[in-house]
């Protein structure tokens, strides 16, 4: 399971006590969850009117991070495009698994300075992230269009000889060049229809050089044949193979276009290889950054949370519950049980859903009795 159920509830005697008590309802006898204390330190209060007014920004702050790890998560499967196992390696928070430091999770002091006020804390956050986010836009874009561009050269050198380039296939040998009055054509030929074309080219119109088709390439379904003819009879060459399912394509041997061509290949691939182990780096770097602010952030709602829920003088314990995939309802009627005296109108709440009373869709609103948010470290939709 990768989804977690931060918590919090108010310190019975002590904190200790809160958490044995959690403890006992839910591991000691019937393994509901793994769990966790979930360590916050003693960040500044303020006044409850900041308090109110960080609450609501808080939770548009932490759906704002949460999408930026998901898009920087979900880029980096992109980019590693063989090898999406490679991925759940590259994605790690202060070089350790998701699972691990969600669990041992640990404040930051030098990048979230807690002597700060919580509404500097969470304006740190924000401008980083919004930094990442508006940096990842522009690299993306980059590495995109190099990344389309060379596909669009790559489609061109491959498919049906009907449509592809003919450049890799063709020699310099394989064409009458610098007449005046000859051209070299290239027609495509299905392979069911090559005797007929052994046959009949030379009279498909006047003017055709005898004995001068040769086979040059084949695919599945056809050949590439060359023949030479005079330049006045073109059209009519043209107009007949089309009767006959014989294609001409529209082909000059031109060695510099040619040339020019490969090198654009050449230069495209060699800029992606070079692009691709900074980018790579950067993403890495990068996602550990956003993940680590969107766990801080999730710290900061619990406290704020708790603090505007339970009161002052602050006293309250967060935990982290791993829920057993199982028994997910059943911990939830525990949890239930264990706080519903911290807040009655949670009980109505949670009463009415269970009725689930026509247009009265309160149960989406997930208002439990307890401080809850779910952190889920499955960030990636492989498609």
């Amino acid at each position: 399971m990768t989804e977690f159920w931060l918590i919090s509830a108010p310190g019975e005697k002590t904190c200790q006590q809160t958490w044995d008590k959690l403890m006992t309802a839910t591991t000691r006898t019937n393994n509901l969850s793994t769990n966790n204390k979930f360590n916050i330190p003693d960040l500044k209060v303020g006044t409850l009117d900041v308090l109110v007014g960080l609450s609501d920004e808080l939770a548009k702050l932490d759906s704002f991070v949460e999408s930026v790890v998901k898009k920087v998560a979900q880029y980096m499967a992109d980019v590693l495009e063989d090898s999406r196992d490679k991925v759940q390696e590259n994605l790690l928070a202060n070089g350790v698994d998701l699972i691990t430091y969600v669990t041992r999770f640990q404040w930051d002091m030098a990048k979230y300075p807690i002597k700060q006020s919580l509404k500097n804390i969470s304006e740190i956050v924000s401008k980083a992230i919004s930094q990442i986010d508006n940096d990842l836009k522009a690299r993306a874009s980059a590495y995109n269009n190099l990344k389309g561009n060379l596909q669009n050269l790559e489609r061109k050198n491959a498919g049906s000889l009907l449509t592809r380039s003919l450049a890799d296939i063709v020699k310099k040998d394989d064409f009458v060049l610098d007449s005046e009055y000859l051209i070299t054509m290239l027609v495509v030929v299905p392979k069911t229809n090559y005797t007929d074309w052994q046959r009949t080219y030379e009279t498909l119109s006047e003017m055709v050089v005898p004995r001068s088709t040769n086979l040059l390439f084949e695919d599945h379904d056809s050949g590439l044949f060359s023949v030479t003819l005079f330049r006045k009879a073109i059209d009519d060459f043209r107009h007949k193979a089309r009767e006959n399912k014989f294609t001409v394509r529209d082909f000059q041997y031109n060695e510099e276009e040619m040339k020019a061509d490969k090198e654009e290949m050449t230069r495209l691939s060699t800029d992606k290889k070079k692009q691709f182990g900074p980018l790579v780096r950067w993403l890495k770097v990068n996602f550990s950054e956003a993940f680590i602010a969107w766990i801080h952030i999730k710290a900061l709602r619990v406290f704020v949370e708790s603090v505007l829920r339970y009161g002052l003088p602050v006293n309250f314990q967060a935990m982290l519950l791993q829920p057993n995939k199982k028994n997910m309802k059943k911990l939830r009627e525990v949890l239930y049980d264990l706080y519903k005296h911290l807040d009655s109108s949670a009980a109505a709440i949670i009463d009415q859903s269970a009725m689930d009373i026509p247009g009265l869709n309160l149960s989406q609103q997930e208002y439990y009795p307890y401080v809850y948010y779910k952190i889920d470290c499955n960030l990636l939709d492989f498609k």
